[in-house]
């Protein structure tokens, strides 16, 4: 999930710069997106609850202490592997539409398997792993030991999976549930409860995580919170070809943060500004990003917009071209339509390749196809989903009360060029830790 929070303190300065949101329609539209009626989206698949009881908070964020610390050597999220070009999209929808409806494929514990404890997962280790590539997630039900901190990570060790960094992590919103466990905290925040999380994989133009591990602690004290699931390829075989081709043709490139500098700035000092965000501000957020003024047409506007990049992209273990691209989540047209808690500073939009606008028939084709592939996973404590990052997108409803899941990122154990070698680089985390502060300090329902 990206956000990105660009603020600044100049104390010379003798005009002010007002963060606000940017967006492919025009600025009438903006104005008027406050009234527009906010539905929260469909899914197409829509399991039953189940009543699995969990631990106290106390209980499940006990570490394993007797474990070694994995803070220090993590390794950094992996570079982005992008295979795009020469794809023959009529080839690659037919496939698509041939894959078996299983995302997620279900893995229910009896209490044999429970009684098995972490030998279960060591004597299915093979077959939940090739199933995770082969139906893209796996959703581990009803089983008690990932219902801690501890449990989990004796699971996850058990699988043979290899943490890693969030992609995001200096400048996403999640912060660590354990850091010592590389665990991250999954977007519980009171104050974001009331936004809807639209579909999207854990990346950017420059990381993707190969895995992920969601795993409920306590669900949603009191509703909701299910959490979303989609399959990239079959979003890829069910999209109107026409649309599917021209932003495959044009790609896409996001807006991430937008700055409103006065309209009457000097040119001198608008390029001076541009120039401090690019080489002081952009990089410490670890992503590709250009600064464009006027990019949307208003007078004075500098957009921070991530590079261009392809909407459709072949996994890379198994060659199957699917959706690759947070556009569900990150289009404004359809945050204005639904269910939406993030301040105006962490709004985002998607273009064209060529800064072109998504018309709103587009917008409506993209969550029409994506919110019919969305299974509405309901989480008790103990269920995990093990995610393909490249191929499975995912996102989250709204909720009431409190919650907490959490998630773990996974890099490539056995493939060393892809993986990389490059460690944590400590520096990023003033940023992650001065963004989740901000964040702690919002009302619950701003």
């Amino acid at each position: 999930m990206k956000f990105v929070f660009l603020s600044f303190i100049l104390p010379s300065s003798s005009f002010s710069f007002q963060v606000i949101p940017q967006s492919s329609r025009s600025f009438i539209d903006m104005a008027l997106s406050s009234t527009l009626e906010r539905v929260a989206p469909s899914a197409g698949v829509v399991p039953e609850w189940e009543e699995q009881q969990g631990l106290s908070e106390e209980q499940f964020m006990q570490s394993d202490v007797s474990k070694p610390d994995l803070s220090d050597a993590l390794l950094e999220c992996p570079l982005t592997l992008w295979d795009f070009e020469n794809i023959d999209l009529t080839a690659a929808r037919a496939s698509a539409q041939k894959l078996p409806p299983s995302c997620p494929l279900e893995i229910k514990a009896t209490p044999e398997d429970n009684a098995m404890g972490e030998d279960y997962f060591i004597k299915n280790k093979e077959m939940i792993r090739s199933k995770l590539v082969e139906n893209g997630s796996v959703w581990l039900r009803n089983f008690s030991l990932p219902k801690s901190v501890s449990g989990h990570r004796t699971m996850t060790e058990a699988l043979n999976l290899l943490p890693c960094l969030d992609p995001l992590h200096s400048s996403g919103l999640r912060k660590f549930a354990s850091e010592r466990d590389c665990l991250y905290e999954e977007v519980n925040k009171p104050s974001l409860r009331q936004h809807y999380i639209g579909l999207h994989s854990e990346s950017t133009t420059k990381r993707t995580a190969a895995y992920a591990s969601f795993v409920c602690f306590k669900k949603a004290t009191e509703g909701g919170g299910r959490f979303l699931i989609a399959d990239g390829a079959k979003i890829l075989g069910d999209m109107d070809p026409e649309l599917l081709e021209k932003i495959y043709k044009r790609k896409v490139r996001i807006s991430v943060s937008n700055l409103d500098v006065p309209p009457s700035t000097p040119q001198i000092l608008k390029d001076g500004f541009k120039s401090l965000v690019t080489s002081a501000v952009a990089p410490k957020f670890d992503m590709d990003l250009e600064m464009i003024y006027e990019a949307d047409g208003k007078p004075g506007r500098l957009m921070a917009i991530e590079e261009m990049e392809s909407p459709i992209n072949r996994h890379p273990v198994t060659g199957q071209p699917v959706w690759f691209c947070n556009a569900h989540n990150h289009l404004r047209y359809l945050r204005d339509r639904r269910p939406c808690g993030v301040p105006e500073v962490g709004m985002t939009d998607v273009f064209f390749g060529d800064l072109g606008h998504l018309s709103p028939e587009e917008c409506d084709e993209i969550k029409r196809v994506s919110e019919k592939h969305i299974t509405a996973v309901p989480m008790s404590p103990g269920d995990v989903l093990l995610v393909d990052n490249y191929r499975t997108l995912h996102g989250r409803d709204v909720f009431e009360g409190e919650r907490y899941h959490a998630v773990s990122w996974f890099s490539w154990e056995d493939n060393e060029e892809w993986r990389g070698n490059e460690l944590r680089m400590r520096e990023k985390d003033g940023l992650n830790g001065l963004v989740n502060k901000y964040m702690d300090w919002l009302p619950k329902d701003f």
